[in-house]
This record gives structure tokens, C-alpha cells and sequence, in this order.
């Protein structure tokens, strides 16, 4: 057999150290995609093992719905501690009671979402793509953290009250509730964005839809 020539050889490595380099890239953009698994589509210590913004979603609804039950029947206290127990348990189980949330609750969902989409965009292959969309993300997700503990605050009030007068508190609950998943117009200009302040939980979701349409996912 003829020795290889010193120019085959040369290409030969050329040829192995791309393949290595590309595999490498590939490796850590597939770091970057699977934390965006974990936000939209599965984490191991979610109910179903689903992912963190869609089990944060989830328990919004239920935190939104009751938030409504309690206010339907401002001048009954009974009925109004009993479904603020409710949104309570979707929105921070860890406060006691039980109640139609799933247990893991709004504040953990929406906490690991910001956590991991943070994570998606600092990892060493993330595009362009996910590290400008990880900001809308992770910012929408952290305005639905903040309304969270202002319900959990308030939730707290009105199981102290020994009166129908924590009526005007209930509908401060609903309407944070509500905000957890819309967000709200809070500069006025007519529209909801991403921003500190204004963006929800389905903001955070529709910003994930533009990052994987961008991943080609």
C-alpha cells in the first residue's frame, strides 16, 4: 500500500477538525434548545412533567377563575375567604390549604421560566434569535412573579378580615390575577409589550413561539 501524501494527510485533518468543530457547535446550540424545552415543554419536577411557562399558565387560569368566583359575591366573606384560598394554592401552593391548582403554583413556574430561558441565552451556541427573545421572555415571565406576590400579599389580607369590607381587596386580586396571563397596559400607549410592568404570561408564550419559529423548531 502507498503512503498517504503529506497534502492527503493535511486535508484528512482538516476534514476531522471540522467535523469535530461542527459537532461541538452543534452540541451547544442543543444546550441552548434544550433549556427551551424546559421552559415550553417538559421539567422533571412538574406536575405531568410538562414544561415550566406551560405549568405557569396552567395554574394562572385557575388563580384567574377563582380570583373572579371570589368577587362575584362581594358582601359574602365566607364565600370570598374560601376562593382566595383558592387562588392562593395556584399561586403559591406553599402557603397551605388545598385547592383546584396543580401544586406547584404560578410563582415556581414563572420563576423557572425566567431562570431557564436566562439560561437558554447564555449558553455558549445561542443565537441571535434566542438571546433577544429570551429578554421578552424573561421579563413578561418576571412581571407575572412580582403580580404573584402582590396576590399572595393580598390573598393574606383577606383571609384576616373579619368583615365584608375586604371586598375592594378581592377586586384588587381578581384584577392582578387576570394580569398574571394578559398583562396590562400600564404606559397607556394602547397596547401591551414584554416590558417590566406589562407583559404576561401568554406574552411570555408568544415570544417563545417567535424564538423556536426562529430556531426552525
Amino acid at each position: 500500500m502507498r503512503p498517504l501524501s503529506s497534502f492527503t494527510l493535511a486535508f484528512v485533518a482538516l476534514a476531522i477538525g471540522a467535523c469535530a468543530s461542527a459537532g461541538e457547535m452543534s452540541k451547544k446550540k442543543n444546550a441552548s434548545l434544550a433549556h427551551m424545552g424546559h421552559v415550553t415543554k417538559a421539567w422533571k419536577d412538574t406536575p405531568g412533567k410538562k414544561g415550566l411557562l406551560t405549568t405557569a399558565i396552567a395554574e394562572a387560569k385557575v388563580a384567574a377563575q377563582h380570583a373572579g368566583f371570589a368577587a362575584s359575591k362581594p358582601g359574602n366573606l365566607g364565600w370570598m375567604k374560601t376562593h382566595t384560598n383558592h387562588v392562593l394554592h395556584a399561586v403559591v401552593p406553599s402557603s397551605g390549604g388545598k385547592g383546584p391548582g396543580q401544586g406547584y403554583g404560578v410563582t415556581k413556574g414563572a420563576t423557572g421560566c425566567a431562570k431557564h430561558i436566562g439560561f437558554a441565552a447564555k449558553s455558549a451556541g445561542a443565537s441571535k434569535n434566542v438571546k433577544a427573545h429570551a429578554v421578552h421572555v424573561g421579563a413578561s415571565c418576571g412581571n407575572a412573579v412580582a403580580w404573584a406576590k402582590e396576590i399572595s400579599a393580598l390573598g393574606t389580607k383577606i383571609l384576616a378580615a373579619s368583615s365584608a369590607a375586604a371586598a375592594p381587596q378581592v377586586k384588587k386580586m381578581k384584577m392582578l390575577a387576570g394580569q398574571l396571563l394578559s398583562g396590562v397596559d400600564a404606559n397607556g400607549d394602547g397596547k401591551i409589550s414584554w416590558k417590566k410592568g406589562e407583559g404576561g404570561l401568554m406574552e411570555a408564550k408568544k415570544h417563545m413561539g417567535f424564538m423556536a419559529k426562529g430556531e426552525g423548531m
